[in-house]
């Protein structure tokens, strides 16, 4: 399922320390904990699958660089200081492994395409990427916390295989348009948002909505959409919270592994 990526890449051990940027900000920590702390969530809510998904986001400050997984590790494993930082060619900046190569393909294509993307969330979990393989569109609105994506998704239909060169993930990248959910055919789902607390608020919301749709439709009974007026100004009422209120999921996230799991921040 995994794959290493092409060890023509040059890891960090061979550059040399002077040429290197200055990664010890607090932006840059807060970062990376953040995201450490989403792995360890992703883990708990079922929503990673082995050692194949992948979170990433732009360095702060750095907008040519993108902080990713390891390659090998599983979201439970994963801590801030392990995250490693890579360029648009594949270069491992600072940190020990390298991407998966899905992973590297995928991320520096969304991020250098796709610039408000600053943090991008892909993964296969399983009622969202259900609905990725059926006819038609993956939601169908009927459900108050779907509405959180009205008109914020895409479906890129063209699934070619696994995204093992830059020409498919600058595809991929191409096909994001104005959304913020990518359902990928055949495939996953990829979230794009400003920050990490509302890529997680997405990630996890989206997954929620996709399993109440799910358990809605396999009762066999027709499911009622919302009418589209409804539709668009619950959505408004929504997204008027939203920044605020994933600031505060992800800080209630921090909290619980703070006690729990408190070396994810190392």
């Amino acid at each position: 399922m995994a794959h290493s990526l092409n060890p023509k890449f040059t890891p960090a051990a061979v550059r040399t320390q002077d040429n290197r940027p200055d990664f010890s900000s607090e932006a840059i920590r807060t970062v990376r904990e953040d995201l450490a702390a989403c792995f360890r969530a992703a883990a708990r809510h079922g929503f990673e699958e082995g050692i194949c998904n992948h979170f990433s986001a732009v360095v702060p400050g750095h907008d040519d660089l993108f902080i990713v997984n390891p390659y090998g590790r599983a979201f439970r494993e994963i801590t801030a200081s392990e995250l490693l930082i890579c360029d648009f060619e594949g270069n491992v900046i600072a940190g020990d492994g390298q991407p998966e190569a899905t992973a590297f393909y995928i991320h520096a294509e969304i991020h250098r395409r796709v610039p408000r993307a600053k943090v991008a969330f892909h993964t296969h979990m399983p009622y969202a990427t259900a609905l990725s393989m059926t006819e038609g569109d993956p939601l169908i609105w009927a459900g108050q916390t779907a509405l959180k994506f009205y008109g914020r998704t895409v479906v890129d239909s063209d699934y070619n295989g696994l995204a093992l060169d830059h020409g498919e993930g600058a595809r991929i990248a191409n096909a994001v348009g104005h959304a913020d959910i990518v359902f990928m055919r055949n495939h996953g789902v990829m979230v794009l948002a400003p920050n990490v607390a509302e890529a997680w608020d997405d990630l996890y919301y989206l997954e929620r909505a996709a399993q109440v749709q799910v358990l809605a439709m396999s009762t066999g009974r027709p499911v009622r959409s919302v009418p589209s007026d409804i539709a668009e100004a619950t959505y408004r009422q929504m997204r008027e919270g939203d920044p605020e209120s994933a600031r505060l999921h992800l800080a209630s996230i921090r909290r619980q592994l703070d006690l729990e799991e408190p070396q994810y921040r190392h």
